[in-house]
């Protein structure tokens, strides 16, 4: 099949590459000159583990090409992907500026019927709007297909290969048709995984599986803020309650809030599109205050712990990212507690595997206080405590004698949980995991001061 994947962020590049992988044609497009020369050089603008690797097979045997000009990619494809940014606005609404500019393009350029398919993420009625602006310019048959993605950042590769199900929204028995020859090959083990519905209802179902997924998460924040309350552990809780075959073990994880590129996104696009038909969507604005609550709850135990004087103290921090596996940072909690931290004047020195880059433009140049750098254990020197916030394997069995060593005191605030809480106190740490008692309330001196 000839394909045009319009956007080459996190989800075109992806669809776009994997596409080639089953044997189709696929062009590739984005307005960013240096970005397509890049990736012509299989230079990949975004860290996902085994996407460098078949983006430089595809290029070579000539299934995969990139570039900028968007009428000659339409004009040689016969299914166009929109996969471009729908931000989201002010008042939370997914900005579809960009998704009507692509379709306006692609219904200018159209030299016959052509299937758009929104791969982005959108609210419901998006599909009218893409039809009518992109059939506003031809008089070519302009047919729009939902088909939300449904990858998990650090797995995404794996995903879209051996997805556990390809949601596909048509309205028309050949757009049908030809979504499932497409997916097909992902799928041959069990074609019943390919789930065909009605437009809108495919546009509601992605909100609607992210939306459940983030309560979960902060469901379980707030069992976690309980269970510290009354002496509970919330690791026990999960166990308790994940055990049950009705519920399940994941997004159960208590710790220092959701982030990323779609559950804060996509929890405020359904809120926002059920004010707009009359309708308050209270679990999930709740949902959305936890979490908001819950990015701030290791940086309210470090001031606890610290009686609230952190000015002239130095705190390691382990983890940028919003989760392992990737680069994002895009409402990462790590953003709203080491800007908690220099607001309140302490220094911080921190570390991740792949974010790093993306954590020096979107923290911004704080001079000496604040400071990346490559090996964990460099963060440490003098140090008043170490804050874990990103579960990267690498950070999960660390040596804890030369923490303790180069810290200035053994204390750890684990906002993941991956420490287990009795050989801390066994080390004789003082530390503090989310949703259960820490280990000692042990107070330290003020830092000294330099004049």
């Amino acid at each position: 099949m000839r394909i045009a994947v319009i956007g080459t962020g996190y989800v075109g590049l992806v669809a776009g590459t994997c596409f080639a992988e089953s044997g189709n044609d696929v062009i590739c497009v984005d307005i960013d000159e240096k970005k397509v020369a890049d990736l012509h050089k299989a230079i990949i603008p975004i860290y996902e583990p085994g996407l460098e690797e078949m983006v430089k097979h595809n290029v070579k045997e000539g299934r995969l090409d990139f570039t900028t000009d968007t009428a000659d990619a339409v004009q040689k494809s016969d299914v166009v992907f929109i996969a471009v940014g729908t931000p989201p606005d002010e008042d939370g609404s997914a900005d579809l500026k960009y998704v009507l500019a692509v379709a306006r393009d692609v219904g200018k350029a159209a030299n016959g019927p052509k299937i758009l398919v929104d791969k982005s993420t959108v609210p419901v009625g998006t599909a009218d709007k893409v039809k009518a602006a992109a059939q506003a310019e031809t008089s070519h048959e302009m047919t729009v297909v939902s088909n939300p993605e449904f990858l998990k950042e650090g797995a995404a590769i794996d995903d879209f290969m051996k997805p556990d199900r390809v949601v596909v929204g048509s309205d028309t028995a050949e757009a049908r048709d030809t979504m499932h020859r497409l997916y097909e090959p992902f799928v041959h083990d069990n074609p019943n995984k390919i789930i065909h519905m009605d437009v809108k209802s495919a546009e509601l179902t992605k909100y609607a599986a992210n939306a459940m997924l983030a309560t979960r998460i902060s469901f379980m924040n707030e069992i976690a803020n309980i269970c510290e309350r009354v002496g509970a552990d919330v690791t026990k809780v999960r166990t308790g309650i994940g055990t049950d075959s009705r519920i399940g073990m994941p997004f159960l994880y208590a710790g220092c809030g959701y982030g990323g590129s779609c559950f804060p996104k996509d929890v405020q696009a359904i809120i926002r599109t059920a004010r707009q038909y009359d309708y308050d969507f209270k679990i999930l604005q709740a949902v959305e205050d936890v979490n908001a609550k819950q990015k701030y709850r290791v940086f309210e135990n470090v001031r606890d712990h610290f009686d609230g004087d952190l000015a002239g103290r130095t705190f390691a921090v382990w983890g940028l990212a919003f989760k392992p596996r990737t680069d994002d940072m895009r409402e990462a909690p790590a953003i709203y507690i080491i800007n908690s931290l220099l607001e309140a004047g302490a220094t911080v020195r921190a570390t991740d595997p792949e974010a790093i880059e993306q954590a020096t433009w979107r923290l911004g140049d704080h001079g000496d206080k604040l400071q990346f750098v490559e090996h964990p254990y460099d963060t440490l020197p003098d140090a008043d405590a170490l804050l874990l916030l990103t579960e990267w394997s690498e950070f999960r069995n660390p040596d804890f004698e030369l923490i303790r060593e180069r810290l200035k005191s053994p204390v750890i605030f684990d906002g993941r949980n991956i420490f287990p809480k009795s050989e801390m106190e066994k080390m004789g740490f003082a530390y503090y995991p989310i949703g259960s008692a820490p280990t000692t309330h042990a107070r330290h001196p003020a830092p000294a001061t330099t004049t």
